[in-house]
């Protein structure tokens, strides 16, 4: 993979913020802290569960107006080094091909409007209006070539894989199974980290992966059985959720060249001028058990604390979830320093 990039990124690209769901016509909104509470667990349900969001629900690639901002946030983290935010290990041509006849089989069946496909002569072909790029890929669905109505993206394409995730507003991963039942993640495209490392983490199985988390240890001790699940049983969703001060997709652990960890950090809250925002991942669990493989999306959203405050249920639900946190779990979501004022902040109604 290519690791230069040509010139420095302008700083303040680096630090561009996406809409909330508030803000953003089309997009889901999700609220999956309605019990109250904070909690490690795998929360789990059946794909295509009614949640209030119409369609969109029952998409694993959901997309929305604010499309081209989440593109950018793709093409900027791929710009600044591309193996900083994608990885493999052992990801099978025949796995990878099987990925991307998912993905591009969804795109189209989820929506027409904006993707193409067609084959001719073994060669498969794949339009995205969203992006003005065809992708013309082989019989074994790897990538061959790719036209575009506008400037080339930097650095290139280097696989379907690659090329597939900068259509979509969501990160990808890949976990796979071995024949001794232990487990490893393949692939990860995930320009949207949320204070994790793709170098970190690939090859890497569930326990590892997840042992960093605060309160994890129960369901790592289930590591094998919840990846025999992920592989083998019907897709499904689940949600995470955490607190930030900004909206700012990527929050990779270490800073773009020229920028300080304290100015890349965020989670400082400031109760003098407060900017809170529940960050949510959606993540659709889809297994391929013919592959002994599960294909991991995560989509992310914000949704305004100051417009949450607002509503007297949800506002005491967040508030009760935020003072049922850990101390260990505070330190692993950056709020240990925090809480307190959060709470305060959300106790007024100002």
């Amino acid at each position: 993979m290519q690791k230069h990039i040509t010139a420095p990124i302008p700083l303040d690209n680096l630090f561009a913020e996406v809409k909330t769901v508030e803000t953003t016509n089309g997009a889901a909104v999700y609220f999956p802290l309605i019990n109250g509470r904070y909690e490690v667990k795998p929360g789990m349900m059946s794909f295509g569960s009614y949640l209030g969001n119409q369609t969109a629900d029952s998409q694993v690639f959901q997309i929305d107006h604010n499309y081209p901002d989440y593109r950018q946030a793709k093409l900027l983290a791929r710009s600044e080094r591309l193996s900083k935010y994608y990885q493999t290990d052992h990801y099978s041509p025949g796995l990878a091909g099987a990925i991307a006849h998912f993905i591009i089989q969804r795109l189209i069946q989820e929506h027409p409007q904006y993707f193409d496909y067609q084959k001719t002569n073994n060669i498969h072909k794949f339009h995205s209006q969203l992006t003005q790029e065809t992708l013309y890929l082989g019989s074994d669905w790897q990538l061959q070539q790719v036209e575009t109505q506008s400037n080339p993206v930097f650095p290139a394409y280097t696989s379907t894989l690659d090329a597939l995730a900068a259509q979509i507003q969501e990160d990808l991963t890949v976990i796979c199974r071995r024949p001794d039942g232990s487990n490893w993640l393949s692939a990860i495209h995930l320009c949207y980290p949320n204070h994790w490392s793709v170098e970190a983490k690939i090859g890497a199985d569930f326990a590892t992966i997840h042992a960093p988390v605060a309160g994890i240890e129960k369901i790592n001790r289930r590591a094998n059985a919840i990846v025999n699940t992920m592989i083998s049983q019907k897709p499904m969703v689940r949600f995470a959720w955490g607190l930030s001060t900004d909206t700012r997709l990527n929050h990779h652990p270490e800073p773009p060249p020229g920028v300080t960890a304290s100015q890349w950090q965020g989670r400082d809250f400031d109760l003098q001028h407060p900017r809170l925002y529940l960050r949510i991942e959606r993540q659709v669990i889809w297994g391929l058990p013919e592959y002994d493989a599960a294909l991991f999306t995560i989509r992310t959203y914000f949704r305004d604390c100051s417009v949450i405050k607002q509503d007297q249920v949800l506002r005491s639900k967040l508030y009760a979830a935020v003072e049922s946190m850990t101390p260990d779990s505070l330190v692993y979501k950056g709020l240990a320093t925090s809480r307190d004022n959060i709470l305060q902040w959300l106790d007024t109604r100002s």
